[in-house]
Formats: C-alpha cells, sequence, structure tokens
C-alpha cells in the first residue's frame, strides 16, 4: 500500500473528516458518478458545532400580522361615552317637554260670526253662542282637544280640586287649565278670562279684576253666594283672539277692553240658565214671557253689547233677577 493511501485512510478514520478532496481518485470517482460523498450528505443533514457534535437545523418562526381595527373598535370608548350622553339628553329632554308640554289643545282660536243688526226697538242679546263641544267626564291627566277655545263647554275632569275648580281670583303665574273650569261652566258659574300679554295682567288690571271678584253678586237664578262654587272664576288664558273673555255655558263674551258692566249684564242674561247641570230648578216663567221658552246656548248667535246683533223677540228675553227656587 503507498503512502498516499494509508494517510487518506487516516483522514477519512479522524472525526469530522470529509472525506477525499477532489484531486484523490475516490473522490474523482465518487464526484463522476454524481453520488454524494460522505461529507457532502452529512452537510446537508446537519451541521457541526465548533466541539463537533450535531447541531440542530434552523428553527421555522410563523411570521404574524397585526390585523387592521375597525372605526368602532379603535374608538369604542369615545362611541360609548357620546351614546350614553345622547341617552341622557334625550330623556332630559322628554322629560322637559312633559313637564312644560299643555294640558289641553286648541284646534282654533274663536271668532264669532258677524250677526246682523237688531230690529227696531230690540235689545241686543250679550254674548255669543258656540258650538257645543260635548261635557263628558275625562281622567286627571288627560288631554282634551277642544275645537274652540277659549271653549264654553267640552269634555272636563270630574275630580276634587280639579274639576270644578275653587272659584276665585287666580294671578298670571296660577296655573289653571279649562279641563277644570269648564266644569264650573256646567254647573251654571261665570268664567272671566284674561290674556297673559294683555292689559288685564298688569297691576292695574289684576287690581280691576280682584275688585269686580270682591263685589261680585249671588247667581242669578239660585241666589247662591259668591264664595261657593257659582262664584266667579277669573283666571289666565293665552288661547284667545281677545284680550279678555267672558264665558257661560255655551255662549262667549269677548272684549277689548275690562268692561264690568257688560259681563254682568251677561251674566244676569244667561248665567245658570244655558248650563246642563243646573243646582237649582228653574224658575217658572213669568206671565210676560211664557209664550216662549228662554234663550239657550243653542239659539242663534247674538251679538255682545258693543256690536250688532240679531235680537230675540222680547218674549224671550229671561228675566234678570228671577226669584230662587
Amino acid at each position: 500500500m503507498s503512502k498516499a493511501s494509508r494517510r487518506q485512510q487516516r483522514l477519512a478514520k479522524q472525526p469530522g473528516s470529509t472525506g477525499p478532496t477532489s484531486s484523490g481518485a475516490a473522490g474523482t470517482s465518487a464526484s463522476a458518478t454524481g453520488s454524494p460523498t460522505p461529507s457532502s450528505a452529512s452537510r446537508a443533514s446537519t451541521s457541526t458545532s465548533p466541539t463537533g457534535t450535531a447541531r440542530a437545523g434552523r428553527r421555522a418562526h410563523p411570521r404574524t400580522y397585526r390585523r387592521e381595527q375597525s372605526f368602532i373598535e379603535r374608538y369604542r370608548g369615545l362611541i360609548v361615552a357620546v351614546a350614553a350622553l345622547a341617552g341622557v339628553a334625550l330623556i332630559g329632554g322628554v322629560i322637559f317637554m312633559q313637564a312644560t308640554a299643555k294640558a289641553y289643545a286648541c284646534s282654533i282660536e274663536w271668532v264669532p260670526t258677524p250677526t246682523a243688526s237688531p230690529a227696531a226697538g230690540s235689545s241686543p242679546q250679550p254674548g255669543y253662542v258656540q258650538a257645543d263641544m260635548g261635557r263628558k267626564h275625562v281622567q286627571v291627566g288627560d288631554t282634551v282637544t277642544y275645537t274652540y277655545c277659549p271653549p264654553a263647554s267640552g269634555n272636563h275632569y270630574n275630580a276634587s280640586g280639579q274639576g270644578p275648580i275653587a272659584p276665585r281670583m287666580y294671578g298670571p303665574d296660577d296655573v289653571t287649565i279649562p279641563e277644570g273650569w269648564v266644569h264650573n261652566l256646567e254647573h251654571g258659574a261665570l268664567v272671566v278670562l284674561y290674556r297673559g300679554d294683555g292689559p288685564g295682567a298688569t297691576p292695574d288690571g289684576q287690581a280691576a279684576l280682584r275688585t269686580f271678584f270682591d263685589g261680585f253678586p249671588n247667581s242669578p237664578v239660585c241666589d247662591i253666594a259668591p264664595g261657593t262654587i257659582q262664584g266667579p272664576v277669573i283666571a289666565r288664558f293665552d288661547d284667545m283672539k281677545t284680550p279678555f273673555t267672558a264665558l257661560v255655558w255655551g255662549r262667549a263674551l269677548p272684549l277689548e277692553t275690562f268692561d264690568k258692566d257688560a259681563i254682568l249684564q251677561f251674566y244676569q242674561t244667561y248665567g245658570e240658565r244655558t248650563n246642563p247641570e243646573p243646582l237649582c230648578a228653574a224658575p217658572s216663567p213669568s206671565p210676560e214671557s211664557s209664550a216662549s221658552p228662554a234663550p239657550s246656548g243653542s239659539a242663534a248667535p247674538s251679538g255682545s253689547p258693543a256690536a250688532s246683533a240679531t235680537p230675540l223677540p222680547s218674549s224671550a228675553a229671561p228675566s234678570a233677577s228671577p226669584s230662587p227656587s
């Protein structure tokens, strides 16, 4: 065996030997056949550390990608806060609207239809007829829609302190609603209304209304003292065309100025005569008026003392001061 062969064998026995080089015959033969040499196969499967031990291959790590957040995800906290504030505002708005909403509604601010001039020698009848709007009792808190405002009839409350309401002088800051004082009309009372932006709400106007209330007479039919249920109700009401309006059941007397004499004439003529729930029996008609009945709320409209009107026959005019029954 030659010296070169022995050297090649020694190299092959050494750890980590890469085998014969391409200059050797064996190496040339392996290369020519295309088969991998032991050294090339070892390198393909493993690598060695500096100490000669096998070293594991490189560990594969999957690449991760961060998903982009949506608009809602990025601003979730802000959206929740805004939604909470909007909810609180909505609830507060509903409560405010309920607290300030009117307890009644008006379809029309009533204006009387002009009437013809009275016949010669006839006396004009005070006030105007207003179409009947019913008289059902409704639950306290229910909202009533009146066809005409101010209403001289209509549905109303029937509960202590709610309807009828106490007859007295109500100031501009006192709250009264038609559902209450319409029940007073139903029993024959007089209601005098003034607008909050008119002269009746001024100090002088309030003083004049107070004087009128304090000197109010007994009722014209039942002779009931004004301190009872038949006493007048004087209250603020803004949903009307004129600064003042006097009401009995089914009739209205609109006024541009406070005219206590016209109001008293209106009350003496129709008070306790047109209402559907009288508190006493109506007086027997006098011989002069027995030919025809007293005027009712369904009569043809007639003018106020200051306007032209269609008069009723003198035999149909009610007595201004009937005797109580």
